[in-house]
């Protein structure tokens, strides 16, 4: 039986991962061929909206980062029926490639996907990820203080940075339990999923399969 979804191990292809689940004529692990919508999924810090950037940008197709129609000026959130009315806008079109776990509109996005890039990195990733972001942005808030003389607006940083780590921390675990139970669902048949262990591994994928790749036209 041909798998439907190809796993990846440090970049190697397998098809007796326990997650894999039944047969599809797409391997989104060697080629997007026939990939038209993707969702870039991994826990926080792993650098999805990076990936998906990367990805639309070599694919020609827009990118649709979930976040930003979730959070507004100052981490500000949407409600939800905003929320999940962008959404539903944003993914109308017949081509794109998006980021974001978010569970109040997985069932507005997982049906109009196609495809799921999974970054199921080690924990100290994320971690090193986020304590490299938080750095980043604190100085960026110290040097605008120093310049404005307007308060720096860093413990809502560190905060943000503190929640990011227990997110990252909490989801590990869950992901890695939830999301090849999530696959394996008969609503979910239709999703071809490649499973990224390493950010190696996702580099030397994104060579492979962006390299014959031409690029599209935006639309719909």
């Amino acid at each position: 039986m041909t798998p439907r979804c190809s796993t990846s191990c440090g970049g190697r292809a397998s098809t007796t991962d326990p997650t894999t689940p039944g047969p599809s004529p797409r391997d989104p692990h060697t080629t997007l061929a026939g990939c038209d919508r993707i969702l870039i999924l991994g826990r926080t810090g792993s650098g999805k909206t990076t990936l998906a950037r990367q990805l639309a940008a070599a694919l020609g197709v827009p990118h649709v980062e979930l976040d930003a129609l979730y959070f507004g000026p100052d981490l500000s959130r949407a409600p939800l029926d905003v929320l999940r009315e962008r959404t539903a806008g944003a993914i109308a079109a017949e081509r794109w490639v998006t980021d974001g776990n978010k569970r109040v509109v997985r069932d507005l996005v997982w049906p109009r996907a196609d495809t799921v890039v999974w970054l199921d990195y080690p924990a100290w990733v994320s971690l090193r990820r986020l304590a490299r972001r938080a750095r980043s942005r604190t100085v960026a808030l110290r040097t605008e203080a120093k310049r404005t003389g307007r308060r720096s607006g860093l413990p809502k940083q560190l905060l943000a940075a503190a929640r990011g780590v227990l997110t990252a921390l909490r989801s590990h675990r869950g992901q890695r339990r939830e999301y090849p139970r999530l696959y394996a669902r008969p609503e979910n048949a239709h999703l071809a999923v490649a499973r990224l262990r390493s950010p190696r591994a996702t580099r030397r994928w994104l060579a492979r399969v962006t390299e014959a790749a031409p690029p599209r036209d935006h639309g719909g």
